[in-house]
């Protein structure tokens, strides 16, 4: 499921405040990055499955490795992971509705904190 109209797919950031805020809503980078891109998490653990909401963004400017670039974010997901196969965001997958609530206050805040220093 996209998350369309959100805004933070406007937003430019330098990686390492992006990392700090991203974490303070528990949404965590890990080893989800190559040089070019990265991949904030969030896994929730409900009774009819496990979900994962992803904000996914690529630098613009420096490379991720080095910790000195600026992210441009794209439009964030939110996906049911299948084991073994992994995360569907498909269009025929039901959402829990607050879930998908819960989500989009999540990406509102984000995108309300990231504004203050986004580029």
């Amino acid at each position: 499921m996209k998350f369309e109209g959100i805004g933070i797919e406007n937003l430019k950031a330098e990686l390492n405040r992006l990392d700090e805020v991203m974490l303070d809503h528990r949404l965590v980078r890990e080893g989800q990055w190559d040089y070019e891109r990265v991949t904030y998490d969030r896994k929730f653990e409900l009774k009819d499955g496990v979900y994962y909401l992803r904000v996914f963004g690529y630098a613009v400017e420096g490379d991720v490795g080095s910790h000195k670039a600026v992210i441009q974010l794209m439009t964030p997901l939110l996906g049911k992971h299948y084991y073994p196969h992994g995360v569907e965001y498909g269009e025929g997958e039901n959402f829990p509705e607050s879930l998908v609530n819960q989500c989009k206050k999540i990406l509102s805040d984000i995108k309300a904190e990231v504004e203050k220093f986004a580029e």
